[in-house]
């Protein structure tokens, strides 16, 4: 951890600790694959507080306070972890530790999908939309299916 104040928004010991293992299976699995980098500048811990913190602000990258690694270097990682999936791993790890104190299953055992058309707007070729008739609306979906949301059990 660094020197600086704690914003409301940085980690609990407790909560690194779960995700930790995974950052630095990752940062091992970078430097194992032997892409030349140079040892370790950046503290994960710090880049997820700073992710952290762009998220619950609600503010631009641009905007992150000076005390945090540089914007450009926070959002760097954040997209390679979308990328690569080290998000989305990072994701269902928590997600199972809540089912599981919650006295669940790890995994899911049911999905529900709502799928709504999008409205389109006049600028977009007739060839690209599709019209669904029960709701007398064109959308920009075209032939493909609506865009789905999804919520998990």
């Amino acid at each position: 951890m660094t020197s600086r104040p704690a914003y409301p928004t940085d980690l609990s010991d407790a909560r690194w600790a779960l995700i930790e293992p995974v950052l630095c299976a990752w940062r091992a699995g970078r430097a194992q694959a032997g892409l030349g980098l140079p040892e370790p500048v950046r503290d994960l811990r710090e880049i997820v507080n700073a992710i952290l913190y762009v998220n619950r602000a609600g503010c631009a990258w641009q905007l992150l306070p000076h005390d945090f690694p540089p914007c450009k270097t926070v959002y760097d990682y954040y997209a390679r972890w979308e990328k690569d999936g080290t998000a989305e791993a990072i994701h269902d790890l928590l997600r199972r530790k809540v089912r599981e104190r919650a006295g669940r299953s790890p995994g899911p055992s049911a999905a529900l999908l709502d799928a709504q058309p999008v409205k389109t707007s006049g600028n977009v070729p007739e060839s690209s939309q599709g019209i669904d008739a029960g709701k007398k609306i064109t959308s920009a979906s075209g032939t493909s299916p609506p865009i789905p949301s999804a919520y998990c059990w």
